[in-house]
């Protein structure tokens, strides 16, 4: 078994690190989260790159900095419970594990669910629930939650999802309504009223099932 500490450490201080993230609770998570583990295992010597990594048809995990910077401007405290809409195989829903209280892992797709379980159970990480069902739905059931990640891109953050934020609540995504370059926002709920910003540009894939509306011409 290759060991992959090196190229973990490379990434936290090579790409993570050099591009503001300070938050000490994520530093040291993808200090020690195996990121090769959440990936195919033909794909494991580029774990670390800076670039999105494919996992499956039209999925991918989000690139080291762009989720560093995500979760970083999510302001996760101990105590918050989390939403990890498109967990994939569950690498972001690792890092919040060692973050927050607990986190709820949102998959569509049941083969990515499955490992990301898997994956989870095998790192002795038990404040994470992995349930399936519909990505742009989000999970009401469950709601409402201190921090939503939509883990890709979207044309739009679905107002249903705004809803399930609690009060003083910060979601964070990539923003592409055209689907090409797009814009990582955090958005904040104050009462009734959403808030949000943005923070940086991102060209991060889309994530299913939120892509852009199509435009009907007459």
């Amino acid at each position: 078994m290759p060991d992959y500490s090196a190229a973990r450490y490379n990434m936290v201080e090579g790409q993570v690190r050099p591009n503001k993230v300070t938050d000490h609770a994520l530093v040291d998570a993808m200090s020690r989260i195996p990121r090769e583990l959440f990936v195919p295992k033909a794909s494991r010597g580029i774990a670390y790159v800076d670039e999105d990594i494919p996992v499956a048809k039209g999925r991918y995990l989000i690139e080291p900095m762009v989720i560093a910077r995500l979760l970083q401007e999510a302001y996760v405290k101990p105590t918050d419970i989390v939403l990890d809409v498109g967990a994939c195989t569950g690498y972001a829903s690792a890092l919040l594990s060692r973050m927050a209280a607990t986190v709820v892992a949102l998959e569509s797709d049941a083969e990515l669910a499955s490992r990301a379980e898997a994956t989870l159970r095998e790192l002795g990480v038990d404040n994470v629930v992995v349930v399936q069902g519909p990505l742009e739905q989000g999970y009401a059931k469950q709601a409402p939650y201190d921090v939503i990640l939509l883990h890709g891109a979207v044309a739009e953050v679905p107002p249903e999802i705004l809803e399930q934020l609690a009060e003083g609540g910060r979601l964070v995504t990539v923003v592409s309504p055209d689907g090409r370059m797009g814009q990582a926002r955090l958005f904040q709920r104050t009462g009734k009223v959403e808030t949000g910003r943005i923070l940086f540009d991102a060209a991060t894939p889309l994530l299913p099932g939120f892509e852009p509306k199509p435009v009907f011409e007459f």
